[in-house]
């Protein structure tokens, strides 16, 4: 089972969706949970399906404190880049919450808090706290809805299965049908 807290303070534990991809948003969460908060299943998004992601989207809502989700778009991401848009999609997520946190535990090795309040950064922190594994699973559910919704008028780009990573069949379809207005121009598409 997961780490419940890295600090004895009111944490909250964020994670982003969707940096490696070709189209979309770049999307974060932050999530607050209760102090005797416990799952047996809850890990990074990335290590379950989408059934048990799908699953642990309800608890978390239905348990958590505070959370909160944030986009940050295409044009965005081109304009400043993909770290700085993730970062800025994770202090968006933060500055929608209720509580405010009084420490925030990141999940990578780079974030700047716009918010004043300090901060941790933990390297595969998805797969060490709670609170981190949970934001993962509220980021990725929210983007994959986000880029379903989207493959409905692109269906040419399979957004539905590939939700904008780089796949071959993804790569196919751009050298095939060109790139849409949800497509990262400052990325290499191709």
């Amino acid at each position: 089972m997961l780490k419940p807290f890295f600090s004895s303070y009111i944490e909250c534990g964020t994670d982003e969706a969707g940096r490696g991809c070709l189209a979309g948003p770049v999307t974060a969460a932050v999530v607050i949970l209760p102090k005797n908060f416990k799952n047996k299943i809850l890990n990074d998004s990335k290590l379950l399906s989408l059934k048990s992601r799908n699953i642990l989207k309800k608890i978390i809502i239905d348990n958590a404190i505070d959370y909160a989700v944030s986009h940050v778009s295409v044009k965005k991401i081109d304009e400043i880049n993909i770290l700085k848009a993730s970062i800025l999609a994770m202090n968006q997520a933060i500055r929608k919450l209720k509580l405010k946190p009084e420490f925030i535990i990141v999940d990578g090795n780079k974030f700047n808090s716009h918010n004043k309040i300090p901060f941790k950064c933990i390297i595969k922190g998805d797969s060490k706290y709670m609170s981190i594994a949970a934001a993962s699973i509220l980021a990725k559910t929210s983007r994959d809805d986000l880029m379903f919704k989207l493959s409905k008028n692109n269906p040419e780009y399979g957004w539905g299965q590939n939700k904008g990573y780089p796949t071959k069949a993804h790569r196919e379809a751009i050298r095939k049908h060109g790139i849409s207005v949800h497509h990262r121009k400052s990325f290499k598409l191709i």
